[in-house]
C-alpha cells in the first residue's frame, strides 16, 4: 500500500542517516583527527615554522589586534610557560555560580570554574572548567584592550601588569585596573560581575599629554586546541555569532579552511560555544564593530580566536574616552540568556542554544517543560507530563490516523484474498484494491497526513531534550541518575551486575533497560498496525524495533524514556479505537466496544445501587425528610411495580388461564 511504502521510506531513510552517522561518519572523523595530530607532530618535530594567520599587531598597516607577549606582528603567539603563568599576580573571582581568578598580567579573564556544574553526577567529581590560563593543557581566555591607529601611542600590551584596587572580584564589588604609559595616557579597566555569568568591562583612556591620540578598542576570546565535539548534525559546537540579526554558525574545520572570516555589523555578539557552555563577546549594541573568526597554528597546534574591533576614538589633550564591552562566560541557561536579551538588549542572545530550524516550536516547548520541572521538581516527570500534553493537543489528528489504520487492519483479510487471487495481474489487483477501498470508505493515505503534521513537533521536543542544559545531570527514578546520559545498566554488563570497561566498538550493543522497554513498546505498536502483505516488507518491519533499540541505546535516557512513554500512550489510544471499531490486535473482528455507553452504564448502575442502599438503610420514624417508613417503602416499591397491596397483580394486568373441562 502507498501508506506502508511511504512510512517504510521514512523509517528506512532515518535509519540510514543515523546508521551512517554512528557507523561511518564518527569513525571517519576520528581517523581524520588522528591524522591531523600526527601531521602536526611531524611538522613540529621537523622544526617547521608556521606563519600566523591571526590578527595583525600594532605595527601592521591595517589596524588590528595585538599579538601575544614576545611576538612580532604576524607571527604565531606563544603561550607563557606554566611556571610563569602560576607566578602571575591574580585577583580572585567569587560568586554563587563562578569561581576562579583574573590575571593582572594583561588583565586576562582566564581561570573560571562553574560551581553549579560538575563533570559527572558524583558529588565529588571536579567542577566544570570553562576558562584556563596560558600554560595549561587547553588555554581558553578573554582579554580586552586598545589598538593604536597607525603605530601611535604606547598602549597596554598583552603582558602588561596592571595595578588592582582590590583582591576579590564579586557581584557588587567591581575591580578597577589601572596603568599609565608614562607619556601622558592613563588607562583604566573597571570589571564588574553580575549574579549570573556576565562580566562588564568599562575601558577608559585619559589624555594628559599635549597631542591627540587615536585608538580602537578590542576584545578577544582565544582557545587553543580543537575540542572534542559530539559530531551530531542537529547540534552546533564551535564559533558562533549574531550579526545584523542573523545567526552565523561555523564548524571548527570551516575556520581552519578559511583562516579568517570577517563580519561588520551594529551590535550583535560573537563567541565560541560548546553543547552547554558559552564564552561570548558582547559589544555596545548601538555601536558599529568589526568581528572576526580566526584560526592559526601555534607550535603545530590549532588556535581559534574570535574578536571584536571598535571604531576609531580620538582622545584630545585633556580629554578622555570610554567604551563598554561585555563578556558572557557560563552555562547556556535559557532564562538567563533571555534576561540579558531583555535587560541589556543583546540581539537574539537565546540563539546561543541550538534550538534549530523549528525555533518557533522548540522554544515554547522548552518553556512548558521548564515550567513543569520547576513546579514538579523532577525533570523526568516533566517529560512524561509534557508528552501527555502533546498527546492531548494532537488527539483529534491521532484519532483520525488510528481509525484509518484500524479500518485497514479490519480489511486486511480481504486485501490478502485479493492479492492471492490476482497474484500475477498487478493491474487487476490494484483495481480490486481501489474498489475495496471505495466500498468500505477506507483511504490508505489518510492516516499518513496526521503523522506528517506531528513530525515537526516531535522533532522539536527531541531537540529540546537533547540540547537543554536543564536536563544535564537531572535524575529520574531508580537507576537513572542523569537524564542526559545513556542508560547506565547495559546488556554487556549484565545490567550492572558485571562491571568492566566496554570497548567503544561494542558500545552500540550495550543497550540498557529503558532502550529495551522502548523497543518492546515499538514492537507492540508494530503488531497493532496493518501488516504488509509482502513477506519481505513484513520482515523489515519486524526488524525495525530491534534496529531502533540498538541505535537509540546510546541516546540520552531522557529521550528514550520520552519515546517509550509516547509509545505506551499511543498503544492505549490505538487499542481503544480498534476495540470501538470491532477490531482486535490480531486483526479479527469482534463486537465493538462502546466506550461511551459502557462508561454511562457503569455510572447509572452505581447511582441506582447507591439509591437502593440509602432506601434499605431508612428507619421507621425518620420522617418524610430523612426517609420513608418501612410500610411506606414497601408500598412505594409495590406501587412502582404495578402490584396490588396484597402482593398480587391487578386483574387488568393478569392473564386468564383457560378453563379445563371434563
Amino acid at each position: 500500500m502507498e501508506q506502508r511504502n511511504l512510512l517504510l521510506a521514512i523509517v528506512v531513510s532515518v535509519s540510514i542517516l543515523l546508521g551512517y552517522q554512528f557507523l561511518v561518519e564518527a569513525p571517519r572523523l576520528e581517523r581524520e583527527r588522528a591524522a591531523q595530530e600526527a601531521q602536526r607532530a611531524e611538522r613540529e618535530a621537523a622544526g617547521e615554522v608556521v606563519a600566523e594567520r591571526a590578527a595583525p599587531g600594532p605595527q601592521a598597516a591595517a589596524p588590528g589586534l595585538p599579538s601575544l607577549p614576545g611576538q612580532a606582528a604576524g607571527q604565531a603567539p606563544r603561550a607563557p610557560e606554566a611556571a610563569a603563568a602560576a607566578s602571575e599576580p591574580r585577583v580572585a573571582i567569587r560568586s554563587d555560580r563562578l569561581e576562579g581568578s583574573l590575571s593582572l598580567r594583561g588583565g586576562r579573564i582566564d581561570d573560571l570554574l562553574l560551581t553549579r556544574y560538575r563533570e559527572d553526577v558524583d558529588d565529588g567529581s571536579p567542577q566544570i572548567t570553562l576558562l584556563s590560563p596560558p600554560g595549561r593543557e587547553h588555554p581558553y581566555f578573554a582579554q580586552f584592550g586598545w589598538v593604536p591607529v597607525a603605530g601611535g601611542a604606547e598602549v597596554p600590551a598583552l603582558d602588561t601588569v596592571w595595578q588592582a584596587n582590590g583582591q576579590v572580584l564579586a557581584p557588587g564589588r567591581p575591580l578597577l585596573l589601572t596603568w599609565n604609559n608614562g607619556a601622558g595616557l592613563a588607562f583604566t579597566q573597571e570589571i564588574a560581575l553580575d549574579e549570573h555569568y556576565m562580566f562588564t568591562v568599562t575601558q577608559r583612556v585619559v589624555n594628559r599629554g599635549g597631542a591627540p591620540v587615536e585608538l580602537r578598542p578590542y576584545g578577544l576570546v582565544a582557545r587553543s586546541g580543537t575540542p572534542d565535539t559530539l559530531g551530531f548534525w542537529i547540534l552546533h559546537e564551535g564559533p558562533i555569532g549574531v550579526f545584523g540579526g542573523t545567526l552565523t554558525e561555523l564548524d571548527y574545520d570551516d575556520v581552519q579552511d578559511e583562516g579568517t572570516i570577517k563580519q561588520t555589523s551594529r551590535g550583535g555578539w560573537i563567541g565560541i560555544t560548546d553543547k552547554y557552555w558559552l564564552a561570548a563577546l558582547v559589544p555596545d549594541q548601538e555601536a558599529d564593530v568589526e568581528s572576526r573568526f580566526n584560526h592559526s597554528l601555534e607550535n603545530g597546534r590549532d588556535r581559534y580566536q574570535v574578536d571584536i574591533l571598535g571604531g576609531r576614538r580620538v582622545v584630545g589633550p585633556g580629554g578622555s574616552v570610554e567604551v563598554v564591552h561585555r563578556l558572557f562566560a557560563g552555562a547556556k541557561e535559557v532564562r538567563v540568556l533571555d534576561a540579558y536579551e531583555e535587560r541589556l538588549g543583546v540581539d537574539r542572545f537565546d540563539l546561543a542554544v541550538d534550538f534549530g530550524w523549528f525555533y518557533f516550536l522548540t522554544k515554547p516547548i522548552f518553556y512548558v517543560l521548564e515550567y513543569f520541572n520547576r513546579n514538579i521538581g523532577n525533570f523526568g516527570l516533566a517529560i512524561l507530563l509534557l508528552t501527555v500534553l502533546i498527546k492531548i493537543v494532537f488527539f483529534p489528528l491521532a484519532n483520525k490516523s488510528y481509525r484509518s489504520m484500524s479500518r485497514l487492519k479490519k480489511l486486511q483479510p480481504k486485501m490478502m484474498e485479493i492479492r492471492d487471487r490476482f497474484k500475477g495481474d498487478r493491474v487487476r489487483q490494484n483495481q480490486e484494491m481501489m474498489a475495496l477501498y471505495k466500498k468500505e470508505n477506507a483511504n490508505p493515505i489518510s492516516g499518513c497526513f496526521p503523522i506528517l503534521i506531528q513530525i515537526p513537533v516531535f522533532f522539536a521536543l527531541y531537540k529540546v531534550l537533547f540540547v537543554s542544559i536543564e536536563m544535564r545531570h537531572a535524575p529520574f527514578y531508580g537507576w537513572i541518575r542523569d537524564l542526559s546520559a545513556p542508560d547506565p545498566l547495559g546488556l554487556l554488563t549484565v545490567f550492572g551486575l558485571v562491571q568492566w570497561p566496554v570497548p567503544d566498538l561494542l558500545q552500540i550493543a550495550n543497550v540498557g533497560i529503558w532502550p529495551l522497554i522502548m523497543g518492546g513498546t515499538m514492537y507492540l505498536q508494530q503488531k497493532m498496525n496493518p501488516q504488509p502483505a509482502d513477506p519481505t516488507q513484513a520482515k523489515i518491519f519486524l526488524m525495525l524495533p530491534i534496529v531502533f533499540t540498538f541505535m537509540l541505546g546510546q541516546f540520552p535516557a531522557g529521550l528514550v524514556i520520552y519515546w517509550a512513554w509516547n509509545n505506551l500512550l499511543s498503544i492505549g489510544q490505538q487499542w481503544l479505537i480498534m476495540r470501538s471499531m470491532g477490531v482486535t490486535i490480531s486483526g479479527q473482528t469482534a463486537p465493538p466496544l462502546n466506550i461511551g455507553a459502557a462508561a454511562s452504564g457503569a455510572a447509572k448502575g452505581a447511582a441506582q445501587g447507591g439509591q437502593g442502599a440509602r432506601t434499605a438503610g431508612s428507619k421507621p420514624g425518620d420522617g418524610p425528610k430523612k426517609g420513608r417508613t418501612k410500610a411506606g417503602s414497601d408500598k412505594a416499591r409495590t406501587g412502582a411495580a404495578g402490584a396490588a397491596p396484597d402482593g398480587r397483580r391487578p386483574r387488568a394486568g393478569r392473564r386468564k388461564r383457560p378453563t379445563r373441562r371434563g
